[in-house]
């Protein structure tokens, strides 16, 4: 049985960075959600952080949708 440690490095590296860059633009929506709703207590619109929190999620989104297809094609 032989090990392609070279792959499996990569794969590693390459799972890892997408966790770290998910997690990060999840947690940025969330933020930005936060941070409308905190300027619509204050009295302003809030429209600013709720689209940077939109295309956050968009942005999960659209990673998540390509891993599928990756694993499914």
């Amino acid at each position: 049985m032989h090990i392609d440690w070279g792959s499996l490095g990569l794969v590693l590296v390459v799972a890892l960075a997408s966790v770290v860059v998910l997690t990060s633009l999840f947690s940025f929506g969330v933020v930005g959600l936060s941070q409308r709703d905190s300027a619509r207590a204050a009295g302003g619109s809030g429209s600013g952080p709720l689209a940077g929190a939109v295309i956050c999620f968009a942005l999960c989104a659209a990673i998540v949708g390509y891993g599928i297809y990756l694993i499914v094609a």
